[in-house]
């Protein structure tokens, strides 16, 4: 512990000589300083890594998609409304083909025009691997968006035509992960994207300024960004990667960062004592173990359910000092699609009778972890309960740590190839393609989405297939619920806790809006003298 505290001392000083000789610099400006979790800057040109605090800081900052994320209430669970695109429709006469009208009179921070020329590009750049932009890195990060696009055409500068694979009523919801950067940008250097890395343009309302490799990216406000609602109230915001809570907390205190993700629970007291601004709200966000459930010893759904029934969750919210619920499913109960699952109660004798049951006692497991990272809340400390509570069932758990990005990577790579039963990883099922659809769909197993265990069930499939084909909302919701009550009774993940997300924010700071999602909008923040 005192090597921790220290660290985050240290890390702090040095952050303050940093902004100490910018300080000069930015006198004039207004400046919102925020600690990433990350333990690197996400990638800042058009296909963010580092999970979805990526996409929160180095995406929806620089770049818009067709669709955006209504962020501008806590009350109310975030939606998609109107982007790039000012509106769209699907043929009424063929459920394949959509119509997309594109905002006309908006430009690239480069002066490009946005329009269907630089939309189909961009579809290229992850779809068309023989077109000169396609890009592998940018494929992985932004593909599942377009997964279930087949072709995109012109039909004249202001309208696309976007034909899907299969009848997908929530496309909708997909093309808002998918961002737009500069067409003009990328030809202008040969397609070579670390060259645009050194002036990324997109649409969104800041823009690239400086880049300091491993310690800062710095942006500045879009004032000619085509929603006036949305024109950054500062005039400069500066990412920071932060890992240790304990440093990110040690900042915030010394008044070196004005905003910080994710503040461990037992400085929040601390830290509400010297006046800082705590901000929780619950939205979709659970801390759960991705299980590989073809083989291996949770292909066994007693044992899966096993892993349930030995998590005391009350235990692991109580050390988080209340700063979590308990999670029993993947989504949480104020979404439509909840429905009446199984709950899997703690009961550890009745989860050692199940391991005994299937013959897996000790049932060894191997669990890829992260060390820090987007949405992954505290994960040492929590992942070291978790491991304690299973092995007091009858597991015999052994924790792999590695860096976040890494463990991204082994998501992306999905169960079979990756060398675990399982992994931590974090999800945002904050609409029913991500929640639902993509992360238990059989066809949507890793490459193509976000099944990492690659959970298979014939009438999951069905359901999927039959809401997908659904345009009607109400009839839709109710074959997603029956499709989330048949994969809960599977246990295919081990449930353990839903996050409350909260957030350190200075006594400065006014405007900010949590809202439940897990992208937010920095530009209504007021950095107050």
């Amino acid at each position: 512990m005192k090597s921790l505290k220290l660290r985050g001392v240290l890390a702090a000083a040095a952050l303050a000589l940093t902004a100490g000789a910018a300080s000069s610099v930015f006198a004039q400006e207004s400046v919102l300083r925020v600690a990433m979790t990350a333990a690197d800057i996400p990638d800042w040109t058009g296909a963010p890594d580092q999970g979805y605090e990526g996409m929160r800081f180095a995406g929806y900052t620089m770049y818009d998609a067709l669709g955006l994320w209504d962020l501008s209430s806590s009350d109310k669970a975030a939606d998609v409304v109107p982007g790039l695109a000012t509106s769209w429709e699907v043929d009424p006469t063929n459920n394949l083909l959509w119509t997309y009208h594109l905002r006309e009179g908006v430009k690239f921070h480069d002066g490009c025009p946005w329009n269907a020329d630089s939309a189909i590009w961009n579809f290229a750049r992850v779809m068309d691997t023989s077109a000169p932009q396609f890009n592998a890195r940018h494929a992985t990060q932004q593909g599942s968006g377009v997964v279930n696009v087949a072709s995109v055409e012109k039909v004249d500068d202001l309208t696309i035509k976007i034909t899907t694979k299969v009848p997908a009523s929530l496309l909708p919801y997909d093309l808002a992960m998918f961002l737009m950067i500069s067409n003009c940008g990328v030809e202008a250097v040969g397609n070579d994207y670390a060259k645009f890395g050194e002036k990324p343009a997109g649409t969104g309302p800041y823009k690239f300024d400086r880049l300091v490799p491993r310690e800062r990216l710095e942006l500045v406000k879009n004032a000619e960004y085509w929603n006036p609602d949305r024109v950054p109230k500062q005039d400069r915001v500066i990412l920071l990667p932060m890992p240790e809570a304990s440093t990110r907390a040690a900042a915030l205190m010394s008044g070196q960062v004005d905003f910080v993700e994710a503040p461990s629970p037992d400085t929040i007291p601390v830290l509400e004592g010297a006046g800082m601004q705590i901000i929780t709200v619950p939205y979709p966000h659970n801390w759960n173990y991705l299980l590989k459930v073809d083989s291996g010893p949770f292909s066994d759904v007693r044992v899966r359910k096993a892993a349930n029934m030995a998590i005391n969750r009350q235990d692991m919210v109580d050390m988080l000092q209340g700063v979590a619920t308990a999670g029993y499913n993947t989504l949480i109960e104020s979404q439509a699609w909840y429905g009446t699952p199984p709950v899997y109660e703690y009961d550890e004798a009745g989860a050692r009778a199940l391991l005994e049951e299937a013959g897996c006692m000790p049932c060894k497991v191997k669990i890829g972890i992260s060390t820090s990272g987007s949405g992954q809340m505290q994960p040492l400390p929590m992942n070291e309960l978790v491991k304690e509570q299973l092995d007091a069932a009858g597991f015999e758990v052994e924790l792999v740590p590695m860096d976040w990005n890494a463990l991204i990577g082994v998501f992306f790579q999905g169960a079979t190839a990756s060398g675990f039963d399982g992994i931590n990883f974090s999800m945002a099922p904050i609409d029913a393609s991500q929640g639902i659809i993509k992360k238990w769909m059989t066809e949507y197993a890793a490459p193509a989405c976000c099944n990492w265990g690659t959970y298979s069930n014939p009438k999951v499939d069905e359901l999927g297939a039959a809401a997908l084909a659904e345009f009607d909302q109400a009839k839709r919701d109710a074959l997603l619920t029956e499709m989330n009550n048949t994969v809960m009774a599977d246990a295919p993940e081990l449930f353990i806790v839903h996050d409350l997300n909260p957030r350190a924010l200075s006594p400065k700071l006014t405007g900010f809006v949590q809202a439940q999602s897990w992208f937010q909008d920095l530009t209504p923040i007021v950095v107050n003298p």
